[in-house]
């Protein structure tokens, strides 16, 4: 299975940033001590052109050339410096690659990415470009150019980090092609949250068994509502934040009832051929190593479904 990653990238934060960068070199240094099937390979940046899929042109030449305000700073969470316009850029660059890969070998990964704070006209929450929403596009766009008699290519994002996905909801509102699930903690950030085509707020302390029985509903109302047209390729944000361990995530799930959770979603897909491009999202453990150990046992639950496909490929 095929996996990307970008953590030579590194940003210019001020000590005691609460931004945990250091996770993702740690995820690919577990990865690289112990591959098993899964096959590294570093993200090239996006094309500005596929940005602008999504993306206003003003805010992507305010990141590109470092004119962003103070105040979209502050938005972002991060200061500006030369090295955030390459690493933004290959974030979406590795989701890009994950989703072709999993177009034609049913499941792929980045290693970071679910940048799902970000809209259209500007970044928020950590998340300077919305890299499943352009890769979405671009699909899309590239299906379209494949197959141009046949209908278009639907999508489905499904969103379980702990915090709702209001850009991919702000950037996809109105627009029947892409089905975006959040499931989330209610009262955490964003404050204010936009409209995905469904919602599943959860109270502060949900534990295992309620989070499941709340996915196990969601996932039956996304195939009753999409059983006319279903998606040809879903993007899955595997957030480790709702973990109980989780500093930001004010959820209680264990390790194991997160890794029932990327099966339930994994199983799901694959019993209705749907490939699926990965994202790890977010995780901010008051111990890092915590946080990996979870996004090491996704990216394993994802091997093994991509060991599936392998032995029964779509017809």
């Amino acid at each position: 299975m095929l996996a990307f990653h970008y953590d030579h990238l590194t940003l210019a934060l001020p000590p005691g940033h609460r931004f945990p960068q250091s996770k993702y070199q740690m995820l690919r240094e577990r990865v690289e001590r112990d591959p098993g099937p899964l096959r590294l390979r570093v993200a090239e940046a996006a094309e500005p052109a596929a940005l602008a899929l999504v993306h206003t042109p003003d805010y992507i030449d305010a990141v590109l050339q470092g004119t962003l305000s103070e105040a979209a700073q502050r938005e972002i969470g991060f200061p500006w410096a030369p090295g955030l316009p390459r690493r933004s850029l290959c974030s979406v660059g590795a989701t890009i690659a994950a989703a072709r890969a999993a177009l034609e070998e049913g499941v792929a990964a980045s290693l970071a990415g679910g940048t799902h704070h970000a809209h259209a006209d500007k970044g928020s929450g950590f998340c300077v470009f919305n890299d499943v929403a352009v890769a979405a596009r671009l699909m899309q766009a590239e299906w379209h150019r494949r197959h141009p008699d046949r209908p278009g290519l639907r999508v489905l994002v499904v969103d379980l980090d702990v915090h709702q996905g209001n850009g991919t909801a702000s950037i996809f509102r109105d627009d029947d092609s892409v089905f975006t699930l959040s499931l989330h903690g209610e009262k955490n950030f964003p404050f204010r949250k936009e409209a995905s085509d469904l919602d599943v707020g959860l109270p502060d302390g949900c534990g295992d068994a309620a989070y499941l029985d709340a996915l196990d509903a969601a996932l039956a109302e996304v195939w009753r509502r999409m059983a006319e047209r279903p998606p040809g390729l879903a993007f899955y944000l595997a957030g480790a934040d709702p973990h109980e361990g989780d500093r930001l995530g004010r959820l209680k799930l264990s390790a194991d009832g997160l890794l029932r959770r990327d099966r339930r979603v994994l199983d799901a897909l694959f019993e209705r051929r749907i490939p699926v491009a990965l994202s790890m999202a977010g995780g901010y453990g008051e111990d890092l190593g915590v946080t990996v150990d979870v996004q090491r046992a996704t990216l394993a639950e994802a091997a093994r479904a991509w060991d599936r496909w392998r032995a029964h490929p779509r017809a």
